[in-house]
């Protein structure tokens, strides 16, 4: 098994590849989804199309298997597709599709999405490899959030999320 470190989204994503599989997880979405954001701390586009086209690299029938699959358009669930598939239609970097072309759309299409709800959490949980927090001085492990951090927008989305989330 080779272990790759396939910065882009995060700081922190690697790529798993045994055989003539690809375990991609936040690198690669189904061709017609394209790519994963790039807009979470330590994240790049220029660095996510390194990645990308480091895995394109591979031979065509090399399967790639994508951690999350919003079903666009309804369609079924799918968790993989290959090199070649990839190579033929995904919509982010498909061939013919530019290294400049690539950064400006994913750029442009990052800057419209709201900060997912629980980001902030879970960033705190993902950089210590999934531990939790050391404890506050009653032993109780704390996550925080800043509550001034973001533009108004993102505090918006962010705290009519946190509301939902509180209510359920």
């Amino acid at each position: 098994m080779d272990v790759t470190l396939s910065t882009g989204h995060t700081l922190a994503s690697i790529t798993y590849k045994m055989g003539d599989a690809v375990f991609a997880h936040d690198t690669f979405m189904v061709p017609d989804s394209g790519t994963s954001r790039c807009d979470f701390p330590g994240g790049s586009s220029a660095e996510m199309w390194d990645t990308l086209q480091a895995i394109l690299a591979l031979p065509g029938d090399t399967r790639i298997f994508v951690g999350h699959d919003y079903c666009k358009g309804g369609r079924d669930e799918a968790c993989m597709a290959t090199v070649a598939e990839h190579r033929a239609s995904n919509i982010h970097v498909k061939d013919g599709i530019a290294r400049e072309e690539f950064i400006r759309v994913r750029d442009e299409r990052d800057a419209t999405l709201p900060l997912p709800d629980r980001m902030l959490f879970a960033l705190q949980i993902n950089i210590r490899g999934g531990r939790l927090p050391d404890g506050d001085e009653q032993g109780r492990a704390v996550l925080r959030v800043p509550l001034n951090r973001f533009t108004s927008k993102e505090a918006r989305t962010f705290n009519a999320e946190a509301a939902r989330s509180a209510a359920e």
